[in-house]
């Protein structure tokens, strides 16, 4: 079957969807190229940076792969998709520059700045009718995982408290200026994940402390969900004593686990999902999260994490033959629950946002 692009050009739909990465710092030569690199449906043709170092790297760890210096130069090699992974303060300008050029684009986090932002991007993509997603890889850790599939089985009750950390102890290392912060940086998976988990959010309450930068470093957020569930979400860069990752809290029992994802220091560390094969993304069993109903508690196998499934998937989508890995009103949902948080934290005061 042949499908027909926006360039005119036509494709064979079985092809591999031939992608571009715009960023070659931290999370686009750890947490994207490899994934791409490994990812079925998916051909990384080439890396836009100028940057003289990066590209050696590049050349270092994906021969064949070519570097360029824009996405009009990438766009010209015949790339049929992008990921953007750069500064917070650029994703919106690059996303829709890659748009207008006839690219699909997976956007890495806080997908814009704001959500009148992210909602201009998201339109823009329909109107070009090409594929658009936030990158919320932690849809897939392997906790997150796992209490999805908890509360899906019942195992909690009903679910009326979620609490979720990213939280850490590295006041010199951050927060970076290019994730704009702990509110948006934590903050976007925080809240997505709170979303996804619990629903629409009808009142935020946030406090954060401010440093001479003007990033904020450590965050609080307190969201009440339209089902009446609340969810206190946590980011820091200064806590020396990191609360559990997860704690879970319904009418017949509670889920907490500790420790944070591997998949990200697995990466770190050169393992792919080529390299580990089944083995990727699974969890030591003293990592295993326990249900509690009082006492000790019964520890819970942890699902493996997922994060080699998004690349296939956003390719399939883009070959028409599934949907989207995120939905990108989901990030617009998101940026406006941020959004809320932002102005509670400077005002002092509960937000409402409109139903």
């Amino acid at each position: 079957m042949i499908v027909t692009v926006t360039d005119g050009e036509r494709r064979d739909d079985r092809a591999p969807v031939r992608f571009g990465l715009v960023g070659y710092g931290f999370g686009g030569r750890y947490f994207h190229a490899p994934l791409l690199a490994a990812a079925e449906g998916c051909a990384l043709v080439g890396v836009v940076t100028a940057a003289p170092e990066r590209r050696e790297q590049v050349a270092r760890e994906h021969p064949g792969v070519g570097t360029v210096g824009s996405l009009e130069e990438l766009a010209a090699t015949g790339a049929e998709a992008v990921a953007i992974s750069t500064p917070a303060d650029t994703h919106t300008a690059l996303t829709e520059q890659a748009l207008q050029l006839g690219l699909a684009v997976v956007c890495d986090k806080p997908f814009a700045l704001d959500a009148p932002a992210a909602r201009g991007t998201v339109k823009l993509a329909e109107r070009r009718g090409l594929a658009l997603a936030p990158y919320q890889n932690r849809r897939w850790d392997s906790d997150f995982r796992t209490v999805r599939a908890l509360v899906a089985d019942g195992v909690l009750g009903e679910v009326t408290r979620f609490e979720s950390r990213f939280e850490r102890l590295a006041p010199d290392a951050g927060p970076p200026a290019s994730g704009g912060g702990t509110l948006l940086d934590f903050g976007s998976h925080l809240v997505d994940q709170a979303l996804v988990l619990l629903g629409p959010v009808g009142s935020v309450y946030a406090e954060w402390r401010l440093r001479e930068t003007g990033l904020d470093d450590d965050v609080f957020m307190a969201l009440t969900h339209s089902s009446g569930a609340r969810s206190h979400l946590w980011g820091s860069w200064v806590q020396g004593a990191p609360g559990p990752r997860f704690r879970v809290t319904g009418t017949t029992g509670s889920y907490v686990v500790g420790g944070v994802d591997g998949q990200e220091d697995a990466l770190v560390a050169g393992q792919t999902p080529a390299t580990l094969g089944p083995r990727w993304g699974a969890e030591p069993a003293e990592r295993r999260g326990r249900v509690h109903r009082g006492g000790e508690g019964e520890p819970v196998p942890t699902l493996p994490g997922a994060w080699d499934t998004f690349y296939p998937a956003f390719a399939a989508a883009v070959r028409g033959r599934g949907p989207l890995p995120v939905d990108p009103r989901d990030a617009v949902a998101t940026a406006t629950v941020l959004d809320a948080a932002r102005r509670s934290a400077v005002e002092g005061r509960l937000v409402e946002l409109p139903r």
